[in-house]
């Protein structure tokens, strides 16, 4: 299945905020409802936003009304600046609007044709994306052995990405093709249950063995031999003195109890997601709604007037982390040096 796809001028995308109730589609016609979707997590995963992020600007391109190139590339660069407020740890969004922006400034022709180009660029970018986490799922897939269990929190499957595999998800995904009876663990993940409402719906879809278990049992389970893998995504991977994972808040416990307990802790993400340019302490990391946490589905869970503090993200150091799984290998220690070295060569090539 596809998370999103571009359709004859509309990004058509699954509502993420109806499951598991109903599988639901969004059909956006222009830059603003994308932004929206990605705004309230319609759209979600940093895959998948970058893919809506390069669709936005095709969008953008597809609708506008320029007849100049100048003017065509000044709304892109508008629309780039409003897609980039909407989440702005996750470094995909980033990534996919640069991409279509840099197709944008080197490309050759007149508005018309440029259109043309940055909607294939974006679909393109979508399709890459896929193929890109399906690579990710076959070198993970090496590391999970017949009958492990895997741990995991969010949803770092198809849904967060363009579709099919995903990125965490994807190395289950992979290794249950490979024939190994596999199961995961899914942490519910509050405060908008990822974990229960689409992990664990994505692995029904596949057939593959899910149990929920509320964040805080997760320490339990892995000091009862319960877990024998841990493997998350990510939304952005700074490469400073290492490589820091900025995942779903609760990423970051559970590396602390995954490495109490003698667990390996996986980052199961494609290179896009590396930042090689920003410091670790100019990453701004999202604070979502208050209401959030204190009530569900609309109705409160928490006494009137009580606040809540909401960050959407936590912070993983290198230190907790046993491997990077990517699209062009697995990173072992010293991460920097290997990624650096990994990303010259894609650069080299």
């Amino acid at each position: 299945m596809r998370t999103l796809r571009w359709e004859d001028g509309v990004v058509v995308l699954i509502n993420q905020n109806s499951l598991p109730e109903k599988l639901e589609y969004v059909r956006c016609r222009d830059l603003r409802r994308v932004v929206k979707a990605i705004r309230t997590m319609e759209v979600r995963g940093a895959p998948a936003i970058g893919v809506a992020a390069a669709m936005a600007l095709a969008l953008t391109a597809h609708n506008s009304k320029a007849l100049t190139r100048e003017e065509l590339m000044r709304e892109l660069n508008h629309a780039a600046d409003e897609l980039r407020r909407t989440r702005p740890t996750a470094w995909n969004l980033f990534w996919g609007a640069e991409r279509v922006l840099s197709a944008a400034r080197v490309f050759v022709g007149g508005v018309e044709e440029l259109r043309e180009a940055l909607v294939r660029q974006a679909q393109a970018i979508a399709e890459e994306d896929i193929a890109v986490n399906k690579q990710i799922g076959m070198y993970g897939a090496s590391l999970i052995r017949d009958h492990d269990v895997v741990g995991t929190i969010c949803n770092a499957g198809w849904l967060a990405t363009a579709g099919e595999y995903g990125t965490a998800l994807g190395v289950v995904k992979i290794a249950h093709e490979q024939g190994k009876d596999v199961s995961v663990i899914a942490m519910e993940t509050r405060p908008v249950l990822q974990g229960a409402r689409l992990t664990a719906w994505e692995l029904r879809q596949d057939n593959i063995p899910v149990r929920i278990i509320v964040d805080g049992a997760l320490g339990f389970c892995l000091s009862r031999g319960m877990i024998d893998k841990m493997v998350v995504g990510a939304d952005r991977i700074v490469v400073e003195d290492g490589c820091y994972v900025f995942n779903k808040v609760g990423t970051y416990m559970a590396a602390i109890a995954a490495r109490r307990h003698s667990v390996p802790f996986y980052v199961a993400a494609p290179f896009s997601t590396f930042d090689f340019n920003c410091r670790l302490g100019e990453v701004v990391v999202e604070e979502r709604d208050p209401t959030e946490v204190t009530h569900l589905k609309g109705s409160p869970i928490a006494a009137e007037g009580v606040s809540a503090f909401n960050p959407a993200f936590d912070v993983t150091p290198p230190s907790l982390v046993d491997a990077f799984i990517t699209e062009r290998g697995i990173l072992y220690p010293p991460f920097r040096e290997n990624a650096l070295r990994l990303n010259e060569r894609q650069l080299r090539n």
